[in-house]
Order: C-alpha cells, then structure tokens, then sequence
C-alpha cells in the first residue's frame, strides 16, 4: 500500500516536507558511496520511492533519517554488487563545501590530498569516517545504518582515523601512492 496513492493531501505534504529536509543528506552521502552524481542521484530517489513506498512502517518518525540513510547504504550495497564496479573519483564535492574550524575554506591541494589518502584506506574505514565526519552522525546511527555492531563501528573509525592520519602525515601517503600506482 502506497501512503501516497491515498487520495491524503497530507501525506503528500509530509512526504515533500521529508524529501526538503533530507535530500541533501542522502545524496552527499550516496555521492560519497558512489562517486558519481548520476549513480548519487538515482540511489537518492530510489531511498524516497522506498519510503514512499514503506516509510508509514516506521513507528518513531524522529528516527526518519537514520531510516534513510540506512535504506540508502543497503540500496547501494545492491547496485554495486549488481554493477560491480566502484569509480576512482571521491567525496571532492562534499569536501569543497566543507570548512576548518577558523571559518577558512580548505584550499584545493588539501582536499585534493584527503581525497587521496580516503580513496587509499579500505572502503569498511572510508564509509564509516565518512558517516561520522561528513554527516556528523553518532555511532550508534552509523552502526544502525551500517547493520554493524556498535564495537565494529567504533573499531573501523579508530582505525579508518589511524590510517588516515598515518597517510596525512608523511611519506606514507607517498610510499601508498607509489604502490597504488604500480599495482593497478
């Protein structure tokens, strides 16, 4: 049953008022998956047509978000195993719109570089840095839409922040660079 085809002016409304309010969420999240903007923008539609499908399901309507952006990740587990392929090209988008704590933009050689050392560390690390810092999630919402354990989140950002940091700072970034390159 479609909450939608029910002839409800309200339903309607509400379901625009949900997509306003967290479209932008779900496609910087599905372009970071993704890194693309068509593939970012059909999994971001697919997300709403699965609520609009089964989003009156949902009991506690605060937890909405968490709900979508957890369909989302499952949504691209799917697509990527029925494309299996994962472009070279990141989170530069998101990235750009983001600031340092001093209010400065960051300059393109720095997200150039962050861009990648997180294209360098494995993608269980990478999708989970990126719940926690691009969309400010807490780890129990990561490991809700992740469907990990709250341990297992906790692990992977410690360690997804160790690698990180370790390529961030140094010639390992280099020497992983350079093994990147003779590798593929």
């Amino acid at each position: 049953m479609n909450p939608l085809s029910n002839g409800n002016p309200s339903a309607a409304d509400e379901f625009e008022q949900l997509v306003n309010s967290y479209y932008r969420d779900l496609y910087r999240f599905a372009f970071s998956l993704t890194k693309s903007e068509a593939d970012a923008a059909d999994l971001t539609q697919q997300t709403f047509y699965i609520w609009a499908r089964k989003g009156h399901q949902l009991r506690a309507t605060q937890n909405a978000k968490c709900w979508l952006l957890t369909t989302l990740h499952r949504e691209f587990l799917q697509f990527r195993r029925s494309r299996q392929r994962f472009s070279e090209h990141s989170a530069q988008e998101m990235l750009e719109q983001t600031q340092l704590d001093h209010g400065q933009p960051i300059s393109r050689n720095d997200i150039q570089t962050v861009l990648d050392c997180l294209n360098i560390i494995p993608e269980n690390y990478r999708v989970a840095l990126m719940l926690y810092y691009l969309e400010d999630l807490a780890y129990k919402e990561i490991a809700a839409i992740l469907d990990l354990p709250l341990g297992t989140v906790q692990s992977r950002i410690a360690r997804g922040k160790a690698q990180l940091s370790e390529l961030l700072n140094g010639g390992a970034r280099e020497s992983a660079l350079k093994k990147e390159h003779f590798v593929g």
